[in-house]
């Protein structure tokens, strides 16, 4: 056992005596006392936000880091931001997490302290292996744009499953069949992203159906009260028309659709 701590001891030692010693002044990064590339800062939203572009000593590009905003933000930290950076001379790229409050500094100390500039270029299996040990795959946001239309007009339905409004298409709707005994549709807008999904009971007189709605991940059950009894009707769109109609002026008035 004790063998054992003196050897992590001189390990440990050993590590922090190699260890780089990374400087960064007047936007010049070196890597123990040797000058290794330089940053230029392009500030955005009133300085809150900044892109870089990193040159090599001689002033080729090597790299370009771009805040990415079509990544959800992490809901357990808002301290962190999404960048994309690509490596030009080895045409890689990845999405890396830097701090919001110290963007300029741990762009500096990522590309620092990974090894992966060589000379004027960069070294293409150390650009990967920084890809596979610091970028991470955050998800991607899903924008629900609705269609803007006149919505004073009346929504139809079309024979093709579309969803029109002042003759502008603003979504279109899928049956799924019958999912343990009730009637299963999508709904989606034009750019094919789905706004909602429904499950009912009862046809054309569906009194309420089962709603969830991935823009908020939710589900929940939706009353649509139908005084009427409708025996008989003549359908073109879906035989469960009626009650799709009013399924979709929900949607709309409460803008999902």
């Amino acid at each position: 056992m004790k063998k054992n701590l003196i050897l992590a001891f001189f390990l440990s030692m050993a590590q922090f005596l190699s260890a780089q010693k990374i400087d960064y002044k007047k936007n010049i990064i070196s890597s123990d006392g040797k000058e290794i590339a330089k940053v230029e800062v392009e500030k955005e939203n009133f300085g809150l936000t900044k892109n870089f572009n990193l040159y090599s000593i001689n002033g080729d590009k090597l790299i370009i880091a771009v805040l990415s905003t079509e990544y959800q933000p992490d809901k357990t930290d808002n301290s962190i931001l999404y960048y994309r950076l690509t490596f030009v001379p080895t045409n890689q790229v990845g999405i890396f997490k830097l701090p919001s409050l110290s963007q300029e500094k741990s762009f500096v100390n990522l590309i620092g302290k990974s090894n992966i500039i060589e000379g004027n270029t960069l070294n293409v299996e150390k650009v990967a292996n920084l890809i596979a040990t610091n970028g991470i795959t955050p998800r991607t946001i899903v924008r629900y744009d609705l269609v803007k239309r006149n919505k004073a007009w009346p929504i139809h339905l079309k024979e093709d499953k579309k969803i029109v409004q002042d003759n502008t298409e603003i979504g279109f709707f899928t049956t799924d069949g019958i999912i343990r005994g009730q009637e299963s549709y999508e709904f989606f807008i034009p750019s094919g992203i789905m706004i909602a999904k429904v499950n009912f009971a009862g046809g054309n007189n569906a009194q309420n159906f089962e709603l969830f709605t991935p823009k908020d991940n939710f589900r929940r059950i939706i009353s649509i009260p139908q005084k009427e009894t409708i025996k008989l009707a003549a359908l073109t769109v879906d035989p469960n028309e009626l009650t799709l109609r009013r399924i979709t002026l929900w949607l709309s008035e409460n803008n999902y659709l």
